[in-house]
């Protein structure tokens, strides 16, 4: 994905984890499934971006095995790269180009998670 436009602010939050009134101007819900257990109306989502998930195959093999950490991270990025990705990539840069965007996710473990690759994806100069 090109860029030649600003690169944003980019944060990982849990859907789990109580918003703060000052947390990010828009908020994108990052993973393939509905987060168990959360309301549409309670998320206060700007959009659910299920394009730039994991792919269910990428996500079943991986399985939150730490181990695994890297070699998905890498699988991630070149989907990360390719089509209907890249394009919803690039409508949520273009709607948070003024201010914060906020990455949802309902993994327990966000270190190794498809949103903190997504969150490094998107503020890496490329």
């Amino acid at each position: 994905m090109a860029r030649d436009r600003l690169t944003p602010t980019v944060e990982v939050r849990r859907v789990y984890d109580k918003r703060e009134p000052s947390e990010g101007d828009f908020r994108a819900l990052v993973d393939r499934l509905w987060p168990r257990g959360i309301s549409k109306a309670s998320l206060r989502l700007d959009e659910w971006a299920k394009e730039v998930a994991p792919s269910t195959e990428l996500r079943r093999w991986y399985g939150h095995d730490p181990d695994r950490f890297d070699e998905f991270a890498r699988r991630y990025r070149a989907e990360l790269e390719q089509q209907p990705a890249s394009d919803a990539l690039a409508r949520l840069v273009d709607s948070a180009a003024t201010g914060t965007l906020v990455l949802l996710t309902a993994t327990k473990d966000v270190e190794h998670s498809g949103a903190a690759v997504l969150r490094e994806f998107l503020v890496e100069d490329r």
